[in-house]
């Protein structure tokens, strides 16, 4: 029985751990694929890919259950339009970059989302997150600097845009799923095909190119949309489930580790001394800050008189299916997964997966 537990354990870190290594090899997924395309195509193509795949999950789910609630469809729109404006930066960013600079300036959301996310927590947030938040700032400059101190380059400013958006994002997600029973796959499906429309008059005109793209090309969109999508939000809502919030988060926290090597590995890309520097303090301010905001966030409130429910402000936990899945914390259970209370599952979403779960759908 023993044998047993570990194993599963091992499973379930080892799906994690896949899931990271999927993430971080989609920024130069993505910066392939836009030097093929236009960006605005390989956008399209990217959410109508993920669309049908998850329409057709949904499609397959348990008889009787309602393919979308009010809730849902309410969240949906809204969301769907705004991770959209998250894709846009973000994928512009990524053709104008490294895929090692986008993996890791990209994982400022998991500092950035506690900052713009203070809800009903009248606590101000303790003196080392924001020591933590120096730190990636830090970071940010020497990943800029290249081989020496000079303009940053336009790719590196969209991501430090992109994470910005991003991380208002995970606030929105947070604000439109808490305290509703709204569940991942169904509103990852709904921005999905908000995202398809949004971008559909965008490509139109550029379809043809899509149809004759050669099969290197095609293989890369298959792979952000089945992989980096629709895969790794399956396989991150299942594992998440089965493990702690601390061990969750340190496995889906080496997301930016992998998008180094894969852009090293794969992409011929290499590493300055000041940006190797770099990439070593961004990791370790990233993962210091969600430390050290979990630790706030699950500290007891000071009994104070209060009027009304507080509500758990979101964390960064709520960013990484492409297309902008909700926070595991507030969106229920999905269809085919053990039953948890509302209780657990709020413990369980992982804050790493921030810039993530609203990058995933799509």
């Amino acid at each position: 029985m023993h044998g047993r537990g570990v194993s599963d354990v091992r499973r379930t870190d080892a799906v994690l751990l896949l899931v990271a290594i999927v993430w971080g090899s989609s920024y130069l997924s993505a910066q392939t694929a836009t030097a093929a395309l236009p960006v605005l195509l390989v956008l399209f193509a990217r959410y109508a890919l993920s669309a049908v795949t998850c329409l057709g999950v949904v499609a397959s789910g348990r008889r009787g259950s309602p393919r979308w609630t009010r809730d849902e469809l309410r969240a949906g729109v809204p969301l769907g339009v705004t991770q959209a404006a998250v894709l846009v930066v973000e994928t512009y960013g990524v053709a104008h970059t490294s895929a090692a600079n986008a993996g890791l300036i990209i994982s400022l959301t998991i500092v950035l989302t506690p900052l713009l996310d203070r809800g009903d927590n009248s606590r101000a947030l303790p003196g080392p997150f924001f020591a933590a938040t120096g730190l990636c700032v830090l970071a940010v400059g020497l990943l800029m600097s290249g081989n020496g101190f000079h303009s940053p380059r336009l790719g590196d400013l969209l991501m430090l845009v992109a994470a910005l958006i991003r991380a208002a994002h995970v606030v929105l997600v947070g604000r439109f799923t808490v305290g509703r029973a709204i569940r991942p796959l169904q509103l990852t499906t709904v921005q999905t095909l908000v995202g398809t429309v949004l971008f559909l008059p965008a490509a139109a005109l550029d379809l043809p190119t899509l149809v004759h793209a050669d099969p290197a090309t095609w293989a890369q969109l298959a792979y952000l949309a089945l992989f980096c999508s629709v895969f790794a939000f399956l396989a991150q809502t299942w594992a998440v489930q089965r493990t702690s919030a601390s061990r969750a988060s340190l496995l889906l926290g080496t997301e930016p580790v992998w998008a180094v090597a894969v852009g090293i590995a794969l992409g011929g890309e290499h590493l300055t001394l000041l940006t190797g520097l770099g990439a070593a303090l961004m990791v370790t301010g990233t993962y210091w800050g969600q430390a050290v905001e979990r630790a706030h966030r699950s500290a007891p409130e000071p009994r104070l008189p209060t009027t009304g429910h507080s509500r758990r402000p979101a964390t960064a936990a709520s960013s990484r299916m492409t297309a902008g899945t909700p926070p595991l914390t507030t969106a229920g259970t999905p269809p085919g997964t053990p039953e948890t209370s509302p209780g657990a599952a709020t413990d369980s979403a992982p804050a790493a997966t921030a810039h993530r779960l609203a990058k995933d759908s799509a």
